[in-house]
């Protein structure tokens, strides 16, 4: 029963639960990533190039034989993955700047001075008398 209240005091700690909010919101940031570069930069540059669908790009190793299938390195795909990879890349990249840009402002912002204690303000009222 111990274990069982340590692994929940472990799991309802807030780093977990920001770490798994992340990697959901990561993952469905890919799939849109994936999608954009697949759905809308691809075909554009494939027209550029001559009418050429990046996701069937492949190098045939092997022909198919009667019941073997063709051996293929696709290596469009693989130029899709990349693509997606640095744009997501870029895309956490500028998150953390923006972060890293918002916590040096607040690093920046100067402390309040701080309060007098009871006998500083003691002294300056005796200062204050004196000088009268």
């Amino acid at each position: 029963m111990k274990m069982l209240q340590e692994f929940k005091a472990f799991a309802m700690r807030g780093n977990v639960v920001d770490m798994a909010v992340g990697i959901i919101i990561g993952g469905a940031f890919g799939k849109i990533v994936s999608s954009f570069v697949s759905d809308v930069i691809m075909p554009p540059i494939g027209v550029l190039l001559g009418g050429v669908d990046f996701s069937n790009l492949s190098l045939v190793i092997k022909e198919a034989a009667q019941e073997a299938e063709a051996v293929t390195l696709n290596y469009g795909t693989f130029l899709m993955t990349v693509l997606d990879f640095i744009i997501i890349a870029f895309a956490i990249f500028m998150v953390i700047k923006g972060m890293n840009s918002m916590k040096k402002k607040e690093e920046e912002k100067p402390a309040p001075p701080p309060e007098p204690t009871k006998e500083e303000t003691l002294l300056t009222e005796i200062r204050d008398l004196l000088k009268k």
